[in-house]
């Protein structure tokens, strides 16, 4: 199992003992151990958790229960959490997976029933995590300007060309982006299935191209063309879906 580093938020100190004892045994490290909604708050301030257990009912010196608890820190860090509760009553339940736990633990449980949804938890946040970060990289790119850095849409880039050891990223509006980087480095941050090496100069965006006439690439505003060689027209066509056949006469 990964090691982790998981807050505790548990009003019976018996228990949160167990729990920290139990957690450290099996290798991961426990960030703070809470017992209030402000206590857990600060904890999280303190020290960003990759998970937390949290038991529902919480010490009447809290602000709120375990379920707002819940709410609260995930506002402040995005990670999975845990309920751990003696209440069977359907009711905290359904009160509890408006939070979208990773799991619910009714109480007690086993040992390895604890630490296999710890695991299972933080392996399926990790996997979402990894989706939602490639499909962001495969909408958005950062581009490098004098005082930071500027979100350029990767559907809106009509093509990339080389600049000697520099690339420019030419968008739809006709704007360009000066990357102090080669054509092959920028290349690889434009590996979409739309976007076609067409030459050592040039990676092209097809989804923005309207014609292919001779050895002119048209993009869809009409106004801006790029010359193609006979070796990349050869493989571009391989690239699009061409109806074989002999054109009109």
């Amino acid at each position: 199992m990964t090691p982790l580093a998981i807050l505790i938020v548990e009003d019976n100190t018996i228990t949160a003992m167990h729990l920290r004892q139990t957690l450290e045994k099996a290798g991961h490290t426990v960030t703070g151990m809470a017992r209030t909604l402000q206590s857990a708050v600060t904890a999280v301030k303190t020290q960003r958790p990759d998970l937390a257990l949290i038991d529902i009912q919480l010490d009447e010196k809290s602000t709120g229960n375990g379920i707002a608890t819940a709410r609260e820190l995930l506002e402040q860090h995005h990670m999975p959490i845990i309920f751990l509760t003696a209440d069977p009553e359907l009711a905290t339940y359904q009160s509890a997976i408006e939070t979208m736990p990773a799991a619910y633990l009714l109480k007690p449980f086993r040992t390895d029933e604890l630490l296999m949804n710890i695991d299972l938890a933080y392996h399926n946040f990790q996997s979402t995590q990894s989706e939602t970060v490639d499909a962001l990289m495969a909408t958005y790119v950062w581009v490098p300007i004098k005082d930071g850095y500027e979100k350029v849409t990767v559907a809106d880039v009509l093509y990339i060309e080389a600049a000697k050891s520099y690339a420019h990223i030419v968008l739809a509006d006709a704007s360009k982006h000066l990357v102090t980087t080669n054509l092959n480095t920028v290349a690889q941050y434009f590996r979409g299935a739309t976007f076609f090496r067409l030459s050592r100069s040039y990676v092209v965006n097809l989804s923005h191209v309207k014609q292919l006439k001779d050895n002119s690439l048209i993009f869809s505003d009409g106004k801006i063309t790029l010359d193609i060689q006979p070796t990349g027209r050869k493989e571009l066509i391989k690239k699009l879906t061409v109806i074989r056949t002999k054109p009109p006469k």
